[in-house]
Formats: structure tokens, C-alpha cells, sequence
């Protein structure tokens, strides 16, 4: 055992020096390169953070802008159709106007036809008055002198 003892001793008198090697590589290591490297991780993410903060700030903006402009449409929208419908209205009444003008006209035109028509009758009937006095004389008289013949 003692042999055993010894080996194990001079072993480890042998792995010294690699262990305090590993032990100082660990730490050269840590501050030449790692902590280099997790500074540039660092400022990377944070840089990253930002963008995308800033990205998230202007897409919200954005979509403010983006409500903002609906919202203005709408309200134009909303007058075009209010200008719209005055104009239709507007047109509706001036067409009731000249609906109830020629109502107007073609009434008073129509009481002008039946007084010319009703004067044209009162005409017409004196006239077969007197046509049918006239006719009724010379048959009268085509009678009489029949009788007297």
C-alpha cells in the first residue's frame, strides 16, 4: 500500500503544475476573452432592446397616425354624404317646383280647352239651332206647298 501511497504522491506532485495552469488559463480566460464578450453580448442585447422599443414606440405611433387618418376619412366621408343628401334634397324640392308649376300650367290649360270647348259647343248648338229652324222652315214650307199643289 505504501507503494500505492507513493505513486498516488508523485502523481500528484506531476499534476501540479498542469492544475495551477488550468487554474490560471481559467482566469486569463475569464478576463481576456469572456468578459469581453459578455460586455459586446451585453451592449448587443441591449442595443437590440432599444431598436426594438424604438420599433414598438413607432409602430404605435404609426398605428395612432393610422386611427387618426381613418378617422379623418370617416368624418369626410360622413360630410360628403351630408353635402350629398342637401344636394339631393334640394333637387327633390326644385323638381316638386316645376312638377307642381306644370301641374299649374297644364291645369290652367285644361280649364282654357274646356271654356274654348264649352264655347265651341254653346257655338255649335246655336248654329244647329238655327240650321235646324232653317231646315225645319224649308220643310215646312216643301209641305205646305205640297198640300197646296
Amino acid at each position: 500500500m505504501d507503494s500505492t501511497l507513493a505513486a498516488l504522491q508523485t502523481l500528484i506532485l506531476k499534476a501540479l503544475p498542469t492544475f495551477f495552469l488550468l487554474v490560471l488559463l481559467h482566469f486569463y480566460l475569464k478576463h481576456v476573452f469572456f468578459k469581453p464578450m459578455e460586455k459586446a453580448l451585453k451592449a448587443r442585447s441591449e442595443a437590440t432592446e432599444g431598436m426594438r422599443q424604438i420599433a414598438e414606440e413607432t409602430l404605435q405611433r404609426a398605428e395612432k397616425k393610422t386611427a387618426e387618418y381613418e378617422e379623418t376619412i370617416r368624418q369626410a366621408r360622413n360630410e360628403i354624404y351630408r353635402e350629398e343628401e342637401t344636394v339631393r334634397q334640394s333637387q327633390r324640392q326644385r323638381q316638386l317646383e316645376a312638377i307642381n308649376a306644370m301641374r299649374a300650367d297644364a291645369g290652367a290649360m285644361v280649364e282654357e280647352a274646356r271654356s274654348a270647348i264649352a264655347a265651341d259647343v254653346a257655338a255649335a248648338r246655336a248654329s244647329l239651332d238655327r240650321e235646324s229652324e232653317a231646315i225645319a222652315d224649308e220643310i215646312a214650307a216643301a209641305v205646305l206647298r205640297r198640300r197646296s199643289s
